[in-house]
This record gives C-alpha cells, structure tokens and sequence, in this order.
C-alpha cells in the first residue's frame, strides 16, 4: 500500500472541493482501513460543495468528503472482532456515543453526539477510508457490486421514510423524486401500492419514476395546482398516504392539501426555512397523521435494504447515469447541480 492518495477535500468556506494528495491513514486498535471501489455523490456533498449554510454550522474543513461507499478491507486494528483482510463492506455513516439516551434506548440514528463521515470526519472520497469498526456492514459481492452496495445508505433512509405505513392497495405520492424520491417510488411499488402518484418540477425525474414503477407522474411548473391534481387522480378524495422527499414549501402545503381525511403525510426533505401551513384546515380538522423522519435506524434498514437490493424487488441500477473517476468529481458535481443526472458513482481506485 503507498504512503499517499488522491483524496477529494474541503478545505475551506467557498464553493469547491480540491484533490490533493494525501497520507493513506493508519487504522487504531479499533478500527479499519478500507480500499474504496465505489463511492456515491450524495445531496449532502453537493451542499458541502456549495458552502450552503447549514454545512457551515456542521462542518470544520479541511475534511475529505463522501459518506457513500463500499470498498474491501485492507488493515484492521488489533481490537476489532468479527472483520478481517478482505471483507468487502459499506459503512454506516454515522458513528454515534452509545451513552447518550438515545443509545442507550437503541434509536441509534437519533444519537445525540454522532458523528458523521466525510462531515465530521475523513470520508470516502478518496483511494482509503479510515472507519471505525462498529459502524461496518459486510456485503455480498455476489449479490451486490460495488456501484450498488455503495446505495446501501441513503437506500436505508428511504425505507425509513416510507416503511412506516400499510403501503398495500393505497394510492401513494411521492413528492420530489430526487434520488431519496425514487428509492421511495421504487419501494412503494415493491411495498404492493395500488397507485403512485410522482411530483417533481424537473421531466428527466419524472421519467425515472416512471421506470422505477409509478403509474402518474406531475410537473407543477408545466401542469398547474399540484393538489387539485393529486385529488384528481385519486378519484375526488385525496391520496391515502403522502411521503414528501422534496423539502420545498410548495410541494409541504400541496401533500397535507392533496391528501384525503384520515390519511397520513410523512415529512422527510428538508426545506431551507420556515414553512407556514394551514394547522387547523389541511391537519387536524382532517384527522391527518403525520410523521417527521430523519436518517435510518441502525442497523435495521440496512438489512430490510440489503433484502429489496439483493433480491431485486427495487433495481436501482437504472438510477445510476454514470460511474467516472475520482479526478472527474467537478464534473460529477456540475452534471449534478443542473439536474442532468440523478446517482453517480465515482471509482477512487479506477
């Protein structure tokens, strides 16, 4: 193993991220390092990217970025138990205190002081990527390659977001089919809904959630009021069960609008500010229940994710638009930004 690597950095406020060479770290007693094969761009990075300001509260640069990998085990620390040489793994990206109340209670992905890779700490954009041992997840390289297991994550907050309702024979939207939104859409379908009903402003989405299994598809900026719509397709009512990945306040108003009395509305994008909604009209005089979710539970929605991926109950292959190398991440970013493409993987290590 060489003394350096090519890394992809933040180094300071300012949009960008820098490649720079740097030392392959050196796994402690409890930990591991891992040759990255594939790490996905995540909406996270593309906020580092841009400096936005609610990375500027979380994050200390210079840090090397990506929390989205999977790759093979090179070095172990001498107390870790249960990994060796070899293992092919994907990390869960949040490395939590497991004092805190909520680790203790086991709501691991509600830890009071966790700390998250390629935020917190070095991340996985990069040829190595030190990790501490428990937060490892071990892969089926037969069953899974890299450019798949490394979705395993933001895969894992989807079914958090979704899997909280009976999906089978409902009438389901899903609000901003970003990359979250179409894990949702492909897992709703899988779930057994009768119906899904796609919002999105951008039509190059809105064709990928057709792929992935929805029956009606939307464009506010084209098609007009996007909750006269969603009463439109569900036949007059409102849709059972609304689970909005967008974040955007148009799209929050139009779910608890659209969906019909005695639904449910599941809140998982995050806006950029306050959102002012209609409390006694469009909740509690419709009896709405309404959930807000963040992250995954850990461990649990790796291996319900780890069952649809392997078995291809959800192929998110078709999600994919490129793989490129690491030194191509500017690129990567731009393609994303402009909404010309929806998960791209990069290869550190060619």
């Amino acid at each position: 193993m060489a003394s350096k690597m090519k890394a992809v950095r933040k180094l300071g406020p300012g949009e960008g991220f820098v490649i720079q060479d740097v030392p392959v770290p050196s796994a402690g007693p409890d930990e591991v390092v891992v040759r990255v094969e594939a790490a996905s761009i995540c909406g996270t990075d593309l906020h580092i990217w841009a400096w936005d300001e609610s990375i500027r509260k979380m994050m200390a640069p210079p840090v090397t970025v990506g929390h989205e990998l999977a790759g093979t085990v090179v070095e172990v620390g001498r107390s870790v138990k249960g990994f060796k040489e070899g293992d092919y793994i994907s990390p869960e990206s949040h490395t939590t205190c497991g004092k805190c109340r909520e680790c203790v209670a086991g709501r691991l992905h509600m830890c009071l002081r966790s700390k998250i890779l390629g935020v917190h700490t070095d991340g996985g954009f990069a040829e190595y990527v030190k990790l501490s041992s428990k937060v490892l997840w071990r892969n089926n390289r037969d069953k899974l390659p890299p450019e798949v297991a490394t979705l395993q994550e933001p895969f894992g907050n989807a079914l958090y977001a979704t899997m909280e309702y009976d999906l089978a024979g409902k009438t389901v939207a899903v609000t901003g089919c970003g990359p979250i939104g179409l894990f949702t859409v492909g897992i709703v379908r899988a779930a057994g809904a009768a119906r899904i009903a796609a919002l999105d402003t951008k039509d190059y989405r809105l064709g990928l959630a057709k792929q992935m299994g929805a029956n009606d598809t939307f464009n506010p900026r084209t098609g007009g009021d996007a909750a006269l719509w969603l009463r439109d397709v569900s036949g007059g009512d409102g849709v059972d069960i609304v689970l909005e990945m967008s974040g955007s306040p148009v799209a929050m108003n139009a779910a608890f609008k659209g969906v019909r009395k005695g639904g449910g509305v599941t809140l998982f994008g995050i806006p950029s500010g306050p959102v002012t909604f209609d409390v006694a009209a469009d909740m509690i005089f419709k009896n709405l229940t309404i959930q807000a979710v963040s992250g995954r539970r850990i461990f649990e929605d790796w291996h319900r994710a780890r069952a649809l991926l392997e078995s291809g109950a959800v192929d998110v292959r078709q999600l994919i638009t490129r793989q490129m190398r690491l030194e191509e991440v500017e690129e990567a970013v731009q393609l994303l930004r402009a909404g010309e493409a929806c998960k791209i993987v990069l290869r550190p290590n060619g």
